[in-house]
């Protein structure tokens, strides 16, 4: 059956407001939306959407007090008398509203669906049986689901097109950051010292540096020469000198990875992106995925950046890569992003290069979050668990 009107109840959930449009297809979508409490760019948000999805469909907005038990009611029978072929989508909504749609759905024989996360299929609740176990077969990109949310995303840190090109050194990369955990930020820094750009920003993929440096808050960086030689070994650099106690010299691979080894947390990043990929289950997988809350791109607007953003069908997956101790501020903030932009079907992990403690592990169980540490590193077990939150 073609639907033809589709009345939706608008809800914070942004997934409840756009997947009846995404597997029916409607002419129109007409949203029930709470007056005063709807985000003022909504309109231009969902619009935005579904141009980007290729979905041809009018959208219209009509605002009503959602206690007004009345107000609610009157605006139903409105509605039904102007598009009495409507189809009504109950599975967003407040209690309050649903209250009213079932009054007006008591008056009117019209088709009513609602959405099941458990089963991922839309169900008849009323008079609609062309759409009882309609399944939700649709595959959302990262940047869907921030647009889906009223964000939008921007460029990160790393331009995902390129890496292709490097999947073949970010298993060696890690095994090297394993070996030399405990001082990887010493050996990064005194990359960074080396290697430092000139006043105009401009750099030389050719280093030549002195074998001690100064640090931080006055401290001595002395040549990694270890770490250096196995960094060469996996040719992430190439002609390394090192003249003990008095200079070192070498050459980046490119400017990307120039900026890798000057950045202490991109090889878990990067080790974390390929396991994503490598395990086959996702529809799309980026890093350094950095989204602006608002999607305003005159606006000074907030924005984050996911270390590693996954999709599956429709089930959004955030990971935050850590090579410290996890931090409650880290885990809060990966709830407010994976809330905010995922919704309730999402799912998020904290993968830290640390083990992981006992009061780090119990506020990640309060937020459902799951815990991949340096014990599942170290035990090849990264897979598993990526594995294990896409089907969560």
């Amino acid at each position: 059956m073609k639907v033809k009107t589709l009345i939706e109840l608008y809800d914070e959930r942004p997934l409840e407001n756009v997947l009846a449009a995404e597997i029916f297809h409607p002419e129109q979508v007409i949203y029930i939306c709470p007056d005063g409490a709807t985000p003022r760019n909504a309109k231009k948000q969902l619009r935005k959407y579904f141009s980007h999805r290729g979905i041809q469909t009018s959208l219209w907005f009509e605002y009503v007090d959602i206690f007004d038990t009345r107000a609610v009611l009157r605006l139903f029978r409105k509605l039904l008398a102007q598009h009495p072929d409507a189809m009504l989508d109950i599975t967003g909504g407040t209690d309050a509203v649903l209250f009213a749609a079932g009054l007006a759905c008591a008056e009117a024989k019209i088709p009513v669906v609602t959405y099941s996360r458990m089963r991922n299929r839309f169900f008849s609740i009323h008079h609609a049986p062309f759409a009882h176990g309609v399944s939700c077969d649709i595959s959302l990109s990262v940047e869907d689901c921030f647009l889906m949310a009223g964000g939008s995303m921007r460029k990160g840190r790393v331009d995902n097109s390129i890496l292709s090109g490097y999947m073949e050194c970010f298993d060696p990369f890690f095994g090297v950051f394993l070996q030399y955990r405990t001082r990887w930020d010493k050996i990064v820094s005194y990359i960074q010292r080396v290697s430092a750009a000139a006043e105009d920003g401009s750099f030389s993929l050719s280093v030549q540096g002195d074998y001690t440096v100064k640090g931080e808050h006055g401290s001595r960086l002395t040549a990694p020469e270890d770490a250096l030689r196995s960094l060469e070994e996996i040719q992430l650099i190439s002609d390394l000198n090192v003249v003990p106690e008095e200079s070192v010299s070498f050459r980046f691979r490119d400017s990307q990875v120039r900026s890798w080894l000057r950045d202490v947390g991109s090889v878990l990043e990067l080790y974390v992106y390929k396991a994503c990929l490598d395990s086959g289950l996702f529809d799309d997988v980026r890093t350094s995925a950095v989204v602006d809350w608002n999607s305003d791109e005159k606006s000074n607007a907030v924005s984050n950046e996911l270390d590693v953003m996954c999709t599956r069908g429709i089930i959004p997956v955030f990971i935050s890569c850590k090579t410290c101790m996890i931090r409650t501020e880290a885990l809060n903030e990966l709830a407010i992003l994976r809330d905010r932009f995922g919704g309730e079907m999402a799912q998020a992990a904290i993968v830290t290069a640390e083990p992981a403690g006992a009061s780090a592990r119990n506020r990640a169980a309060e937020l459902n979050i799951r815990v991949i540490d340096l014990n599942d590193l170290q035990e090849g077990s990264l897979g598993q668990n990526i594995s294990r939150l896409s089907k969560a």
